[in-house]
């Protein structure tokens, strides 16, 4: 078995330019690696500082080739169009990038030496499961949406390429909160900070009683970069679930906690019928290899209300993950039937 662990070298991120990816990559630049982003950079390209270490391509993934993956040590492939509504209106492409991208992309890293690979799925996969259940990373999988099905054949399409030279890591994210330069307020910690922020309403789904896990976007982050250097033993061909017990709210004690840290009286507003579907997730596996996340639901609405404060971030269509891919692919087809040879001004 070679050492596959990557304490330093070049790591190529797909996905780079989005909301996990950018509070990434410079961490990642922090720790000393050359950093190689891939993305279409739907969301801008001035949310990546430059460094001398970061290489940023404009490339979609379905048209990755052997190029992409010269000098690559280690891959995080991060790509995907993100949550369930667009994963159900955009169906198809969300096949083809979230599954079938990612599986050639971990293909193709090995054919060209790379010595890890690291997709980071989601706990969506789990679907809804019973009273008082707890999923570990055996539980049978449930995964109900668009979105959750290409994440769960994207792990079966990978994990059978781990061997003594390629390791093959599945990390299982719970629902990502916390402030990041590509931000969004389409997540539910993040939604919830913001209108009871600027509103002073919370409005929340009966009954409350209802468990989500959660995890930081900085932490999320931080356990791909932890499993870069992981022992190959005991992380190959493995799966493993991030966040916390800390991190597994009800949804009503959740929104009490939300509103108490807002710095402004927030009152909680309950609508619809109950809704009854609930999972708890189990960690446990993570932190007996070392890992632990390091933030609570507190830390992401303070930090969200203080850069809301502070003018450096707003919800706006650009926010809203479904919205702005929608803008985009309205105005796309505005430009294509004014465009002409390549202008619509200008020629």
């Amino acid at each position: 078995m070679s050492d596959t662990t990557i304490a330093s070298g070049t790591v190529l991120v797909t996905g780079g330019g989005g909301y996990i990816g950018t509070t990434l990559v410079p961490m990642l630049l922090e720790r000393g690696y050359h950093v190689k982003v891939l993305d279409r950079f739907f969301f801008g390209r001035d949310l990546l500082a430059p460094h001398e270490n970061l290489e940023c391509i404009v490339e979609d993934s379905r048209k990755l080739t052997a190029a992409h993956f010269e000098g690559v040590d280690a891959v995080i492939d991060l790509v995907a169009l993100s949550n369930d509504p667009s994963g159900e209106l955009f169906m198809d492409a969300t096949y083809a990038i979230n599954r079938d991208s990612r599986i050639r992309c971990a293909q193709l890293a090995k054919e060209a030496g790379a010595k890890r690979y690291i997709l980071p799925s989601s706990c969506s996969i789990y679907g809804f499961q019973g009273p008082g259940v707890i999923v570990d990373e055996t539980a049978k999988t449930n995964p109900l949406t668009t979105y959750a099905k290409a994440n769960e054949m994207a792990e079966n399409g990978v994990l059978p390429l781990a061997d003594d030279d390629f390791c093959v890591v599945v990390l299982r994210q719970a629902t990502v909160y916390g402030l990041s330069p590509r931000m969004r307020y389409d997540l539910a910690i993040n939604g919830m900070s913001e209108g009871a922020w600027m509103t002073g309403k919370l409005p929340l789904m009966r009954d409350g009683s209802q468990w989500r896990p959660m995890v930081h976007v900085s932490d999320t982050a931080a356990a791909q970069i932890f499993m870069l250097t992981a022992p190959h033993g005991s992380v190959n061909g493995q799966i493993f679930n991030v966040g916390s017990d800390a991190n597994n709210y009800q949804l009503g004690p959740l929104a009490e906690r939300v509103a108490a840290a807002v710095p402004r009286d927030v009152e909680i507003e309950w609508y619809g019928d109950p809704d009854h579907r609930s999972y708890r997730v189990s960690f446990d596996k993570i932190e007996a290899l070392g890992w632990k996340a390091e933030k609570i639901a507190e830390d992401g609405v303070k930090e969200i209300c203080a850069a809301i404060e502070a003018g450096t971030s707003e919800k706006n269509t650009r926010t809203i993950t479904l919205s702005w891919y929608q803008e985009l692919a309205k105005w796309h087809s505005i430009v294509k039937d004014v465009e002409l040879y390549g202008g619509v001004i200008e020629l």
